[in-house]
């Protein structure tokens, strides 16, 4: 099977903002995009992205989840990124028109079609690196996946890093592709020495976030995770597995913790933890490596509560079990 994210859909759906007022949208090829040299985006990084997915149930129909939630997100990153404002209902009806052309092609579970809306600043003007962009590009691309991890369920290696940080604290709520870019030498350089498959930045001790995913600790029927702040992503499948795991009685508890609370809990029997994202679901962690020792994870292994909560996620996504918090729009085809 093809990397994930490494395949498209041929079209793609865009609108364009200029002169103070949003195009209509349009269908174009999904292989290039018009853009200036000197487009804002080139030299000053106005971007930022949403990924959701699209899932075929039993029955042969096509539901998106959470949609409403990552058009929110992406709105608040515009925003913060002094990108154009749009409306929900735009990039809703563009989500839903793009995934509606290509129904047939969305794969059957465990696959999905991954969507991927992206606004970027356009306007050619390289004197404005403190000046918004006053016109922007917002698009939808589509691509059918499998697993994020090539291993699938098979628990991860991370390397707990206490000196850096994933990106700037008050950017870290930002899905911009500055935010990767910056993590993207550390985990090049963790995987090179450690065979680390991320990196879980902790800066000053403080347990946050990995390069691509929000963090979970599982310490028998209580998950830990930091409380959301500015630092890092306020991720909807994070919000979605804690919304589910008080749906099966557990304790949720979001609280700052530290690398050596972590690796204290982590040595207990039974203790598990697990990156969740859209991309990853719920991908579990066996090995934490701190200062060149490797540590693991309860007995090392995916846990049966990570696979529980992972199964109960994908059941809702699949139309296996009840949407009970109106996660899935339906697309009519």
């Amino acid at each position: 099977m093809a990397a994930f994210g490494t395949v498209f859909m041929p079209q793609m759906i865009q609108a364009r903002f200029s002169d103070n007022a949003w195009s209509e949208t349009s269908v174009v090829p999904s292989d290039k995009i018009e853009l200036h040299p000197g487009a804002h985006v080139l030299h000053y990084s106005s971007t930022c992205f949403e990924g959701l997915k699209a899932f075929r149930h039993e029955d042969g129909s096509i539901y998106l989840f959470r949609m409403d939630a990552n058009i929110a997100r992406m709105k608040q990153s515009s925003a913060l990124l002094s990108l154009p404002a749009f409306d929900d209902a735009m990039l809703k009806g563009m989500i839903i028109d793009i995934v509606r052309q290509f129904a047939d092609e969305t794969p059957l579970p465990p696959g999905s079609m991954y969507i991927r809306p992206t606004h970027i600043g356009t306007e050619a003007a390289i004197g404005k690196a403190a000046v918004p962009s006053l016109s922007s590009l917002l698009y939808v691309l589509l691509s059918p996946v499998g697993d994020y991890f090539a291993g699938g369920s098979t628990a991860l290696r991370i390397l707990l890093e206490e000196n850096g940080m994933r990106c700037a604290p008050h950017m870290g709520m930002v899905k911009s592709g500055g935010n990767y870019a910056s993590a993207l030498a550390p985990i090049s350089a963790a995987r090179e020495k450690y065979q680390a498959d991320q990196i879980l930045f902790c800066p000053g001790g403080d347990v946050q976030e990995t390069g691509a995913a929000n963090f979970i600790l599982i310490d028998g029927n209580e998950i830990i995770t930091k409380a959301l702040d500015s630092t890092f992503l306020h991720g909807v499948t994070r919000h979605s597995i804690l919304t589910i795991a008080k749906d099966l009685g557990m304790t949720v508890t979001e609280r700052n913790f530290t690398v050596d609370e972590l690796l204290e809990r982590s040595a207990k029997p039974g203790t598990e933890a697990a990156l969740s994202g859209t991309a990853a679901v719920l991908t579990p962690v066996g090995t934490f490596i701190h200062n060149d020792k490797e540590y693991k994870v309860g007995n090392g292994e995916a846990g049966p509560t990570t696979m529980r909560l992972r199964q109960a996620l994908n059941d809702i996504q699949w139309g296996k079990a009840a949407d009970t918090h109106g996660w899935l729009t339906k697309v009519d085809v």
